[in-house]
């Protein structure tokens, strides 16, 4: 699967207020590197370092056209490519901050107990994941996906995003080897200006694995038909613009 660094940033600011409000229950770290799993195009890598702007701080990223934006955004951080489902870090860390990418690995609650165990005493694992697969952006494109035109292109299920546990799994997952843990759930409602607008939201992260297995002559029917069923869920507000609802988990344990 491809990603586009130009394409997610279109929402930088909606995107990137999750990270700030996870960011925001970060406790004071110890001494060691921190990284930012999944750090895209270094939107919340460039918030972490100025929380903690003497640590050594190292991105992680499996997409080379997002670590070619991140590298450009902070010249003077390190970026590393790295696949998150296998990737350890080479000593123990003090943070490992992940915004809106563990959502991808249907087997996470192994990655975080790997994760837990390359932390330092004190070290912290700060999540954020969108937990929005029953809203209207994501149903429609299940229900596209079963349509007779586009059917036979996700034969293989590989466009499938799993449901995240629920919240009572990463509490008694994490309980035991942490000295606080919090889990909660956020909903930001996003006012864009439009249903063409929020098509273009998702065509950065969840519409783009649905787009990839269409070969290009069957795009541009697919999103015609997505469309259409946006603009019957998402009716204008009094003053013309529309209203994306996006809940949200977290999860911030700090090792005992």
């Amino acid at each position: 699967m491809s990603w586009s660094a130009e394409q997610y940033m279109k929402f930088e600011d909606e995107r990137t207020r999750p990270a700030r409000d996870l960011l925001d229950q970060i406790p004071n770290l110890p001494d060691g590197p921190l990284y930012d799993l999944g750090c895209g195009p270094g939107n919340s890598t460039e918030l972490i370092h100025d929380r903690f702007p003497a640590y050594h701080l190292i991105g992680i990223d499996s997409d080379e056209n997002m670590l070619t934006a991140a590298r450009r955004r902070m010249a003077h951080t390190r970026f590393e490519r790295g696949d998150l489902a296998q990737w350890a870090p080479p000593e123990p860390a003090v943070l490992f901050f992940a915004n809106a990418v563990f959502q991808w690995l249907p087997d996470h609650l192994a990655v975080f107990d790997r994760l837990m165990e390359k932390l330092a005493p004190g070290g912290t694992i700060a999540v954020q994941m969108p937990d929005n697969l029953d809203e209207p952006t994501h149903a429609f494109m299940r229900e596209l996906a079963e349509d007779p035109r586009f059917a036979r292109f996700y034969a293989n299920g590989s466009h499938r995003r799993s449901a995240l546990p629920a919240p009572a799994v990463y509490l008694d997952r994490l309980a035991p080897k942490s000295i606080r843990i919090d889990v909660w759930h956020t909903i930001y409602y996003h006012r864009l200006a439009n249903a063409e607008a929020i098509v273009e939201w998702v065509k950065g992260t969840g519409l783009r694995p649905y787009l990839d297995a269409l070969p290009a002559d069957a795009r541009d029917a697919y999103l015609s038909a997505y469309l259409a069923h946006i603009r019957k869920a998402y009716p204008p507000l009094a003053d013309g613009r529309v209203l994306l609802k996006f809940p949200r988990l977290f999860v911030v344990a700090v090792k005992r």
